[in-house]
């Protein structure tokens, strides 16, 4: 069977809608990422841009402002729903280990 794409997230994507809670652009996202993991994650321009990209198109970020090449985000309500969905899936999975793991 065929994954749905978004219903679960990437490591990436996940971080990524974290980041665009505030404002920012891509080089401000790929920091901050690295900061939050420690860089256990990292993110490559291709993907960002691409994921980005993605999201715009799914309507889960907007696109605030544009200079030169530098462009900024923000998370949308659509994004915010789709971030918390897989928040309380990663809960479930954390309760499952929990119960089942001595």
């Amino acid at each position: 069977m065929a994954r749905v794409k978004y219903k679960t997230l990437t490591e990436q994507m996940f971080y990524i809608l974290i980041c665009l809670q505030k404002e920012c652009c891509g080089i401000d996202i790929m920091e901050m990422v690295s900061t939050m993991t420690d860089s256990r994650v990292t993110l490559g321009p291709g993907t960002l841009y691409a994921l980005l990209g993605d999201f715009v198109k799914q309507g889960f970020i907007i696109e605030t402002a544009v200079e030169g090449r530098k462009r900024s985000y923000i998370l949308t309500d659509s994004g915010r729903q789709v971030l918390k969905e897989e928040y309380e899936r990663l809960k479930s999975q954390v309760l499952d280990y929990e119960k089942y793991i001595d």
